[in-house]
């Protein structure tokens, strides 16, 4: 049984979808993260699931459990807002305690342990007597983690629960959100527009784009093959070439525009013009040889610009009026306006569907 089935749902505001026939199925303890741009559709998508938003159409199930209809405290969900939501009138130990009043689970005593407990797995069970106000920002997300697992639900929802944190403390609670997913073993949605937090945290992505799922499947999977323009231009620096596909030998070949070329696998020989990409990391530099010793398959570019990133340096090269982007070491230097080799391997080359 799954933690969470959704079936041909859809939502409209008005005459406007912003939901179209999503199917989706969440396995119990798996970690999944709704993925897109501004304005795909996955926080109205969440809230589907937490209630607080009803289906236009379609079916929810929540632990085998029908709830299209039903209200969020039947549910048996947690979330965790962008803003944390705390109350400020209560301690930090009477935040965490709050949905155990609510629910009415456990006498007063029990509620205290559990609370305390929930604290203990975020690491701020010294602080159980302060107010919100004296918290930092980072404090106050985890005491807003707490109280949502400490009922143990059977869905933890996470709506971009760590965009207000400065990228060192959203580094460090990435880890602990790790952490606590193993400790937990919660189900859990996380809604986020930030690929690298998708592709660290999560068991899937689901990458949404204008209401509909664009494409899912594990992190890797989905970084290394996109299928379509926007999955592999959202997932990661990447750069996308319009070219020509010709049979070559036993595989295939893109021709570009300046007559130089890049040799692809079989499997992508049937279509004659299309788009190929490969990541920036995925091109490896060298200095511009005789044309004697050009490697079989490498290209020559020109260096349009050059950014220092510390442990490695970001180039900007013109490949036949391509401007595209390739990373090398820190201590591997070239100028602007030097002719550079560039070898890519044919396994790191993928022809997109459109």
């Amino acid at each position: 049984m799954n933690a969470v089935q959704l079936d041909n749902i859809s939502k409209s505001f008005g005459n406007v979808q912003v939901i179209k026939n999503i199917s989706l199925s969440i396995a119990k303890g798996e970690f999944v993260s709704l993925l897109g741009p501004s304005g795909c559709g996955k926080t109205t998508l969440l809230r589907m699931i937490a209630g607080l938003e009803g289906a236009t159409s379609g079916t929810i199930h929540i632990g085998g459990k029908d709830s299209t209809r039903l209200p969020p405290e039947l549910r048996d969900i947690a979330m965790v807002f962008q803003s944390y939501a705390l109350l400020p009138h209560l301690t930090v130990l009477e935040n965490v305690m709050f949905p155990l009043r609510m629910r009415k689970i456990g006498n007063r005593a029990e509620q205290r342990d559990r609370a305390v407990a929930a604290l203990k797995l975020v690491q701020l069970d010294h602080l159980t007597d302060r107010r919100p106000r004296a918290l930092s920002g980072g404090q106050q997300q985890r005491v807003a983690v707490a109280r949502a697992v400490v009922s143990s639900p059977q869905v933890l929802l996470l709506d971009e629960p760590l965009s207000n944190l400065d990228a060192r403390l959203r580094e460090s609670m990435q880890e602990e959100l790790i952490l606590l997913h193993r400790q937990t073993g919660l189900t859990t949605v996380f809604v986020t527009h930030d690929q690298e937090e998708a592709l660290s945290l999560s068991d899937r992505v689901i990458l949404l784009n204008g209401g509909r799922i664009e494409q899912e499947g594990a992190p890797k999977a989905l970084y290394s093959v996109p299928r379509t323009r926007f999955a592999a231009s959202f997932m990661g620096s990447t750069n996308l070439i319009d070219a020509e596909l010709q049979p070559h030998g036993d595989g295939a070949r893109a021709l570009l525009s300046d007559g130089q070329v890049l040799l692809l696998r079989a499997k992508h020989s049937a279509k004659k013009r299309a788009t190929i990409m490969f990541r920036q990391e995925d091109a490896i530099l060298a200095p511009e040889p005789d044309n004697a010793a050009l490697s079989r398959g490498a290209l020559i570019a020109s260096v349009v610009t050059q950014i220092f990133l510390g442990a490695r340096t970001r180039y900007v090269l013109d490949l036949g009026g391509h401007m595209i982007r390739c990373l090398a070491p820190a201590g591997q230097f070239y100028a602007v306006g030097d002719k550079v080799e560039l070898k890519i391997s044919p396994d790191s080359i993928h022809v997109l569907e459109d």
